[in-house]
């Protein structure tokens, strides 16, 4: 049998395929399926260099279907390859036609989008909310360069889904980096969800648009096989990446599916022999009724580099910050939680391989520029583009890699979708927000995070599904904190996101002072009140607490650090202050404050108060200046205190 006619016999067969299993789940997207199955049948059996029997191996060339919706191609090829499911190597099995009918059901592995943490592995992140796959494309071509192997990436995208800006910030991060060794293949069937799609998003359009970029472009039929194979041939020839402008038919092989308003619809039960007999159809069509039967070997996976865990001890705290070159800055008695990050990152990266730090143009204030100087080949720059940043660390991560992503924690913002995507695929990802809450002060509320904790918090509440929370949060108060947190995170198996801030601040902690997930540290003791605080607002309420010291009022201070907190400590400290708790914080409300109440409400009898920010912030000169904008300065807190404290004339004990 020609490779010609092999193609279209395999793009028939699982195109039933396709049809059977989203008719059986109820739903799906089987006209995009459809419009697909020619390339997903031309990599997945021909261009791809794979073992189909073990998805994990870090040599196997990658497919990422951007365009999630129309993954039912993807199943049925995987499963007529003889591919294999499971959450990990020991429970792995092959994948049968038959459990093509589980589609989307709960304990299948094949979700209605892609998602490797199901049990999927041949993808190596969730996609389906668009716009996201060029750019794990491009961290996964990333990793393959750097671990010295010549692996392939496949990106599938959507003509519709094009139109995202994250697309095209991809675009302009694989030509900056030169990485030849990703190939984005636009689906153009013309079709979107309710109509067709722009003008813009023509094959013509799209092929210039691609050029512009710096990349090479390739206009073809995306239903002839020859072409398709003869376009991504001689990867190793490639001067620029490759972009394959494929021109498709939305359920193609059935016409009575190619209406635009079949988009999302599964056939019936009762029109499902008539749908299959029309991909039967195809048959003469395409002269392949007296086709022999014949197979195509799927040739195996490159040579794979192991990506060892770490191999050298971190350095404590004081080398790390002496190795960093801050420790004439550490002798003024002051340091930004920012540098020691800068620090924990440099000694992390020294004795971890794994570990590789990217930034989007503002390394030299989150201070990951400590490790890009020293070790510029550990340092990725993905310059003023966040969404494409997050989801390029996502497929480092799924390459093996430990990645820390730094920029502010007000830009993180902007990729929170992308930090959702990867928490569903369960991406061992470190966020890193520096200048985060309002104490940056002069530059204003454009460039303050406000919203970020409570963000951070409610994943830190959710079960990732092998008993740890889908995201860790750290709020350092002092550098010696923030080292220590930021060491905790490349321990830790998941996503972590730390908060650090501008100002420099004194050092309230010893350097071997022990951190932990959850953790808590209690700075002060007395019985009038307890003070609940973390990151930045530590100092602003210890000066409170100091200052009402003389007038009898003894409060207990405590750094609650982590999310998810353990918030047993709190609760105990309420109990010596007459169940009173105070929590002041540099963010909006859904933070601190509300993870106490909430846990405080399961106690019972323990009143809780909050301090946040009530408005929106503007510029000030000053910290200071800022806080009492606010109404959080030390005074604020004073006077709070003073309505809600327990007066007892007892010294209050520094821990």
């Amino acid at each position: 049998m020609d490779f010609n006619t092999f193609v279209h016999d395999k793009s028939i067969e699982l195109g039933k395929e396709v049809l059977r299993m989203t008719t059986a789940a109820g739903s799906g997207h089987p006209t995009s399926a459809l419009s697909i199955m020619h390339v997903v049948v031309t990599l997945m059996r021909d261009v791809m260099r794979y073992d189909p029997a073990d998805p994990w191996n870090l040599g196997n060339d990658r497919l990422v279907l951007s365009e999630g919706h129309a993954v039912p191609a993807v199943y049925a090829a995987y499963a007529d390859a003889g591919g294999v499911v499971g959450k990990d190597r020991t429970n792995a099995r092959k994948l049968s036609v038959a459990d093509l009918a589980t589609l989307r059901e709960t304990d299948s592995p094949l979700d209605g989008h892609p998602n490797p943490a199901e049990g999927f592995h041949f993808f190596d992140a969730a996609t389906g909310s668009l716009g996201q796959g060029l750019s794990v494309g491009a961290g996964l071509a990333l990793a393959a360069r750097q671990q010295k192997t010549d692996r392939q990436i496949y990106v599938v995208i959507g003509d519709g889904e094009s139109r995202e800006g994250q697309i095209w910030e991809a675009m302009d991060f694989i030509a900056d980096h030169k990485l030849t060794n990703v190939v984005a293949i636009f689906n153009c069937n013309g079709q979107g969800q309710a109509d067709n799609v722009s003008r813009q998003q023509s094959p013509i359009a799209l092929a210039a648009k691609a050029e512009a970029f710096g990349w090479d472009a390739v206009t073809l039929d995306g239903h002839d096989p020859e072409s398709i194979r003869a376009a991504l041939s001689n990867p190793e020839k490639r001067a620029k990446p490759l972009a394959i402008v494929a021109k498709t038919t939305k359920g193609w092989g059935c016409p009575s599916l190619q209406d635009k308003s079949n988009h999302g619809k599964p056939v019936p039960s009762d029109r499902l022999e008539a749908a299959c007999a029309e991909l039967d159809g195809m048959r003469l069509e395409l002269n392949l009724e007296n086709a022999s039967n014949g197979d195509i070997r799927i040739s195996g996976p490159v040579a794979a580099t192991t990506m060892e865990k770490k191999t050298i001890a971190v350095p404590d705290f004081d080398q790390a910050i002496k190795n960093a070159g801050l420790d004439s800055a550490l002798a003024k008695g002051k340091l930004a939680t920012r540098r020691a990050y800068g620090a924990a990152l440099l000694a992390l990266a020294e004795a971890d391989p794994r570990i590789i730090a990217l930034d989007g143009d503002v390394s030299n204030s989150t201070f990951s520029d400590i490790l890009a100087r020293k070790h510029p080949d550990r340092f990725v720059e993905c310059k003023i583009a966040e969404q494409n940043m997050i989801s390029v660390a996502a497929g480092m991560s799924a390459a093996g890699y430990i990645p820390f992503v730094s920029t502010f924690a007000k830009f993180v913002a902007r990729a929170y979708d992308q930090i959702e995507m990867a928490q569903i695929t369960r991406s061992n990802l470190k966020i890193v927000g520096s200048h985060s809450g309002v104490s940056l002060a002069a530059d204003g509320p454009s460039q303050m995070s406000l919203h970020d904790v409570a963000y951070f918090r409610s994943a830190g509440q959710t079960d990732n599904g092998v008993g740890r929370p889908a995201c860790v949060l750290f709020q350092p108060c002092d550098a010696v904190a923030a080292y220590h947190c930021t060491t905790l995170m490349a321990d830790h198996e998941g996503m972590c996101y730390l908060r650090t801030h501008r100002p420099d601040v004194p050092l309230l902690y010893a350097p071997d002072t022990r951190f932990e997930i959850g953790g808590s540290h209690t700075l002060v003791e007395g019985d009038a009140l307890t003070i609940v605080t973390a990151g930045y607002m530590v100092h602003v309420c210890k000066e409170a607490v100091d200052n009402l010291v003389s007038e009898g009022i003894h409060c207990t201070l405590i750094d609650a650090y982590s999310f998810p907190l353990s918030a047993g400590p709190i609760l105990a400290a309420a109990k010596r202050t007459n169940n009173k708790i105070l929590c002041v914080e540099d963010n909006y409300s859904g933070g601190l404050g509300s993870a106490v109440a909430e846990a405080a409400a399961v106690e019972g009898h323990v009143g809780v108060e909050s301090m946040i920010c009530r408005k929106i912030p503007k510029s000030a000169k000053t910290p200071a200046e800022i806080m009492a904008y606010l109404n959080l300065s030390p005074k604020d807190i004073e006077a709070k205190a003073r309505s809600v404290a327990v007066h007892r004339d007892q010294p209050s004990r520094i821990l």
